[in-house]
């Protein structure tokens, strides 16, 4: 799938000079070690504007990046599994305000952290229930073993809950796990970075009758003409995927991480719809033009352009912002400024977040520090992939943000 520049930058309102700036600034990033490479697509009315390559998806190999590289995009899984949400939802096969636990029973009685030790926790009963849009605006009450940030999540790692779940865990035993581990605050009170969207990928599974794979395939992915995308890498793919890496303690240097890189090659026991897709740029391209255009790409509707505007919108309680409802843990930016729709960071004033973006642009990213945007009014998507864990230990999206949006001219 081509990847090649569609029009010239200034036909769109680039200034091709600004525009360049983009591959030298991170260029500089690759030549001084600190990443192994990149890939940057940036778009304007559904034309490609900029599409650039560097550097080395694979250094201790000598492979270069190339157009068809395969990337882990972590949790820029969790907008396609929220988008396989809300296909059922338009089918009216779910309502956002239903319990979950007319679909996931183990989550019927579930109990909050009120106060004590990881050694000792007391906790109190739920006094509601957690529902589907809680999953959707990470508004539930889970939270991420990795994040050691609370006593929930020492009591997650605990059970075995970190990066990953406990080995030979599947996403229904997962998800059980997961319910019989107390909340960290009462469902739609906070907004805390979570588990919700691995749970929401589950509930899709049990509203649809299918594993998540095969509704991702027969709904999304086909239809939008994603053939790269998948949970892992085997044969002829393994050899496109992009080694990964993380900087060094001492240096910032990139240190090869087959750690976690390496459990990309081989087919995973959970499939995780909070982070387990590898993509490439020509797929995730397709999957912000399918937003861009309200829920439409080449004559394939999955979702109606009302759904996409209302999965876009502030869906936080009271319409705060992420700067004075996070319960903290998620260090790369203070998301003063920031919404949060069904699936996606929402622009809501890019004043107190210091970001040149316009009100209504929605967003996520992953832990490889891979990252899109979508903006609705200047019709721009942006695109960025590189391998380096974790995802805040550079700027690498606020300057993207920064000189994509300094090289728009008209």
């Amino acid at each position: 799938m081509s990847l090649q520049r569609s029009v010239d930058p200034d036909q769109v309102g680039f200034d091709p000079a600004r525009l360049a700036r983009v591959d030298e600034h991170f260029a500089r990033y690759v030549d001084a070690g600190q990443l192994a490479g990149w890939q940057i697509v940036v778009t304007r009315r559904g034309e490609i504007a900029h599409s650039s390559t560097y550097g080395m998806r694979d250094r201790e190999a000598g492979l270069p990046v190339e157009s068809d590289t395969l990337w882990r995009i972590y949790s820029m899984t969790k907008p396609v599994t929220s988008v396989a949400a809300m296909i059922l939802w338009e089918e009216g096969r779910l309502q956002l305000t239903d319990e979950i636990s007319r679909w996931l029973p183990e989550f019927a009685d579930v109990r909050v952290y009120d106060r004590g030790s990881a050694l000792k926790p007391y906790t109190v009963p739920a006094v509601e229930p957690i529902r589907v849009w809680h999953l959707l605006t990470h508004t539930a009450g889970l939270t991420y073993g990795f994040l050691q940030t609370s006593v929930v999540d020492g009591l997650y790692r605990a059970a075995g809950f970190d990066l990953y779940p406990p080995p030979g865990f599947d996403l229904a035993s997962a998800t059980e796990g997961l319910a019989r581990l107390p909340l960290l605050f009462q469902p739609g009170t906070a907004w805390g970075y979570s588990v919700a969207t691995d749970v929401l990928g589950r509930l899709v599974e049990v509203v649809s009758g299918q594993s998540l794979d095969a509704f991702f395939t027969d709904r999304i992915l086909g239809p939008l003409g994603m053939t790269d995308t998948g949970w892992w890498a085997e044969g002829a793919d393994a050899d496109r995927l992009a080694a990964c890496y993380a900087a060094h303690p001492g240096t910032g240097q990139a240190i090869r991480y087959d750690q976690v890189g390496a459990l990309a090659l081989k087919k995973p026991p959970l499939l995780s719809g909070g982070g387990g897709l590898l993509s490439t740029a020509a797929d995730y391209h397709r999957f912000t033009q399918f937003l861009l255009r309200g829920g439409e790409l080449d004559g394939v509707r999955l979702l109606a352009p009302r759904t996409v505007r209302f999965m876009t919108r502030n869906h936080l309680p009271e319409g705060q912002d992420l700067g004075r409802l996070s319960t903290g843990g998620f260090a790369e930016t203070s998301f003063d400024g920031i919404g949060f729709g069904l699936g996606f960071a929402v622009v809501l004033d890019p004043v107190p977040s210091r970001t040149p973006s316009n009100a209504g642009e929605y967003y996520w990213g992953g832990m490889a520090s891979t990252a899109f945007w979508v903006d609705p009014v200047d019709e721009v998507t942006a695109l960025l992939f590189t391998q380096l864990v974790p995802s805040s230990t550079y700027p690498l999206r606020a300057e993207l943000r920064q000189l994509v949006y300094a090289a728009l001219v008209d």
